[in-house]
């Protein structure tokens, strides 16, 4: 039995949860893969400083529909900085962000929320599923904050534990789960709301190999059969290499 939507929203209330937190999936044809190759994502000259230090330095990168692209470079280099100006939930000094030619950098904070918990999706490196709900019901959390209703909400929760091999852990909850799967119910999570683009922050950092290797098979796997777009900050040589393209920083700059 599911609470009632009214008992997870007065929950979803007491954590200050965010419709950041999470995105959301259409369905297809798993045969049928919307690759238009169309730029969706437009960074344009980019900076961003903290006090004296120059974190980012006029970076500039296209990021086309369906595509899956890594970001890597040492630490400090800019990477998860870049990767949440992307996102939203850091705003650049200078430049621009076009989503599909829409400048969010324009927008004001309830815009900028509205707009993330449509559009975009997010992984982390640590799951970050709420413990005392169960893995459909943390999956159900963004759509309820985004105002789908319960029953909505239960059925996608369900189509997407299936479509990721793991129905047969829907009622259980984090405790219960390896690590593995609570990554996977993480990604559930992110495409819950039907996003232009999952943006993972060394999503696979946590995890063993095993598990590491399932979690980078799954990116791909959504890639073909949804026609995802991805944008991954790791240091893990083996998912850059798997990528369509790899963006490299090194202080704060694209390099060559």
């Amino acid at each position: 039995m599911f609470p009632s939507q009214i008992e997870l929203l007065k929950s979803i209330k007491s954590h200050n949860i965010k419709a950041n937190s999470a995105g959301s999936v259409y369905f297809c044809n798993q045969n049928q893969v919307f690759l238009n190759l169309e730029t969706m994502i437009e960074l344009d000259n980019i900076t961003r400083s903290f006090g004296t230090l120059q974190v980012l330095k006029g970076i500039s990168l296209n990021v086309d529909r369906g595509e899956v692209i890594s970001i890597t470079g040492p630490s400090g280099a800019g990477k998860t900085t870049l990767l949440q100006i992307m996102g939203s939930l850091d705003k650049p000094d200078g430049g621009r962000i076009l989503y599909d030619g829409q400048d969010i950098t324009r927008m004001d904070e309830k815009e900028l929320s509205a707009f993330r918990g449509k559009h975009i999706g997010f992984v982390f490196q640590f799951h970050q599923l709420l413990p005392e709900f169960t893995a459909q019901e943390n999956i159900m959390i963004p759509m309820l904050i985004a105002g789908t209703g319960m029953k909505q909400a239960s059925s996608r929760a369900t189509e997407l534990l299936g479509l990721l091999g793991l129905s047969e852990r829907a009622q259980h909850k984090p405790s219960e789960l390896s690590g593995g799967e609570k990554q996977r119910i993480a990604v559930a999570r992110a495409l819950a709301n039907q996003p232009d683009v999952i943006l993972a922050d060394e999503p696979s950092g946590s995890l063993d190999t095993k598990n590491k290797e399932e979690l980078h098979k799954l990116f791909f796997n959504l890639r073909d059969q949804l026609g995802q777009t991805f944008v991954i900050v790791t240091h893990d040589e083996s998912l850059a290499a798997m990528t369509d393209r790899t963006i490299h920083l090194l202080d704060g700059a694209i390099k060559p």
